[in-house]
């Protein structure tokens, strides 16, 4: 029997640039995120999955990955062609992961990217269906209730899994399963050897059948937001209640680049969409403030224009926060931090939601439970606005 404290469990999510059903839908926004960045954050949330890699050729997907706090493995070009399996890309990923890092996973959990609605509690059900049975491999399964029916060389109707002169009530059929495509759990040495995921002794979870999808066409993109919406009204990761909002200048504010002229004075640019953001938010009731470490009247002036209230040159800007936090009798876990970079993080680990523009700090963006798809000066503070505001409708 597997020691659970002890078990090193790999999420390795094959993921790859081609797409011909529908181009590029791997990195496609799904509810405010990347499509892949679902399935990296379900097993990030997995309380027995050790780490997180994604296999890819593509160097966009391998940029999003890091940015949601995947590793990535880089695998050969033939090996994400159409008529690759995804046991080549996993098994490329063992032996990249061995030899380059020592790395020998007990448990290889591997994922489907295109489907979204997993949930953490999937992966881990189905990684203990596979631990509690001692069984070699586990799958993601979904209860199934319907008549199968195939066309045979004639061009007739022939029943698959019943007999079509014998239509037995649902109660009284034996029951079925189909596999969801989701998550496979599989020892890794075994794998390894078999070079297949249904070797040896098999086991299933069965995930609910609301957790079902996978994206193929761009039906299944509406079907996925709407579904999303009814298990998380909150868009992407919002709090359900916004009682207010932190912002961060510098990176949010502008797009962090400083124009210097000769006499030492310093401009920075903005967005005035973000300006409607914030109209839009104040019109709206939410308290909102920028606390800043930087001295420069720049954050001043742009912060009377748009009518915020703000505070420069804080070293402390947690103790800040609080202490605004505090003085509106707010609940720190219904506050939005927007933060860019390193000095942010500890703001953003305070308070219920942090928030980090597209173009954020690595550590701000594995920080962050909201990436927004615009980078800071460029529109995030209104993409942030509407995704509010919509929220609120």
């Amino acid at each position: 029997m597997w020691r659970v404290d002890v078990l090193e469990v790999l999420a390795l999510i094959p993921a790859r640039g081609g797409s011909k059903s529908l181009p590029r839908k791997n990195v496609l926004p799904l509810r405010g995120i990347p499509l892949i960045a679902h399935t990296i954050r379900a097993a990030q949330a997995a309380s027995l999955v050790t780490r997180v890699a994604v296999s890819t050729e593509d160097a966009e997907i391998a940029t999003i990955a890091r940015q949601f706090g995947a590793d990535v493995v880089y695998r050969p070009i033939e090996l994400a062609s159409d008529e690759a399996s995804s046991e080549s890309a996993l098994l490329h990923a063992l032996e990249h992961l061995a030899t380059n890092d020592g790395y020998r996973p007990d448990i290889l959990c591997f994922l489907q990217c295109t489907s979204p609605l997993t949930a953490s509690e999937d992966i881990d059900n189905v990684l203990r269906a596979l631990i509690d049975a001692d069984a070699d491999t586990a799958l993601a399964v979904t209860r199934f209730h319907y008549f199968v029916w195939r066309q045979d060389a004639q061009g007739n109707a022939v029943g698959v899994n019943h007999d079509k002169a014998s239509r037995p009530r649902r109660q009284d059929r034996d029951a079925e399963f189909l596999e969801t495509g989701a998550v496979y759990a599989m020892v890794a040495d075994g794998f390894r050897t078999a070079r297949h995921r249904f070797f040896g002794r098999t086991v299933f979870h069965e995930m609910p059948t609301s957790r079902v999808l996978e994206i193929d066409d761009p039906d299944d993109f509406v079907l996925a937001a709407a579904r999303i919406g009814v298990e998380n009204p909150a868009p992407s990761g919002l709090p359900s209640r916004v009682e207010g909002i932190v912002f961060d200048f510098d990176g949010v504010f502008t797009d962090d680049l400083v124009v210097v002229d000769e006499h030492g004075t310093e401009a920075v640019r903005c967005s005035r969409r973000d300006g409607m953001g914030i109209e839009m938010l104040r019109n709206a009731g939410i308290p909102m403030i920028v606390i800043s470490k930087e001295s420069n009247p720049v954050v001043a002036r742009r912060c009377r224009k748009l009518r915020l209230e703000y505070r420069q040159a804080e070293e402390d800007k947690l103790s800040a926060m609080k202490s605004w936090i505090g003085d509106g009798g707010m609940d720190i876990s219904h506050v939005i931090y927007v933060g860019n970079d390193v000095n942010d993080l500890e703001c953003m680990a305070a308070v219920g939601c942090a928030v980090a523009p597209a173009d954020g700090h690595p550590k701000a963006l594995s920080a962050a439970a909201v990436i927004l798809g615009c980078d800071g000066g460029k529109g995030a503070i209104r993409e942030l606005a509407d995704m509010i505001l919509g929220g609120l409708r």
